[in-house]
Formats: C-alpha cells, structure tokens, sequence
C-alpha cells in the first residue's frame, strides 16, 4: 500500500466523514455532501468500490456450485479492507488499497 499527499481541511468532520466511506451504505453520505473535501473524497470512492464488491458478493449467493464460495470470499475481503480503509483513516493517511484504488481512480 502506497500513501497518497491528499490533505484533510476539515478536521475532525472531515475524518468522521472519511471513516462513514467504509461503513458499508454510509458511504453514500461523504460522497453526497463532501465532493470539496479531496481527502473525504479519496476514501469515498475507495468505499464504493468496497461497497459494490460487497452488493455483487450478494448476488454471487444466487450462482450454482461457487455461489457460496464467491460471497464468502467477497465478504473476507471487504471486511478486511473496510478495516485497512479505517486504519488509514485514524491515522490520518490516504492510502491506496491493492485492486481498490484503480478501479476508484476512474470514478
């Protein structure tokens, strides 16, 4: 994991609102009321991806034969980033999570 210069300006509502991006549907609250705040940003699109891949490990319950094996894998490793994305958060660091970021680059 690599560490990104973005800033936070607002403090301690800037990184409430940046822990909410990890926080399953409570992502959807930064990203809606935080577009000016680049570091609140940056870990809100990182969340929606991590939220999207949680939403699709869903469906995957649905898939004959890995069906199970998909969301359990799914929900392995978006608990484990939501946890790295929060870690980051404390410690007041942009980090860009393996897989995540390039897909939350292009939003």
């Amino acid at each position: 994991m690599t560490a990104v210069m973005v800033r936070s300006r607002g403090g301690t509502r800037s990184r409430l609102m940046a822990a909410f991006s990890y926080m399953g549907i409570l992502v959807f609250l930064p990203l809606i009321m935080n577009k000016d705040d680049q570091y609140v940003y940056f870990h809100a699109k990182q969340g929606l991806v991590i939220w999207t891949w949680g939403v699709l490990g869903l469906f995957g319950l649905h898939l004959p034969g890995i069906g199970k094996w998909w969301f359990s894998f799914s929900a392995m490793m978006v608990f484990a980033y939501s946890l790295i994305g929060l870690a980051s958060v404390i410690l007041n660091r942009a980090w860009k999570l393996p897989f995540i970021y390039p897909i939350s680059s292009r939003l």
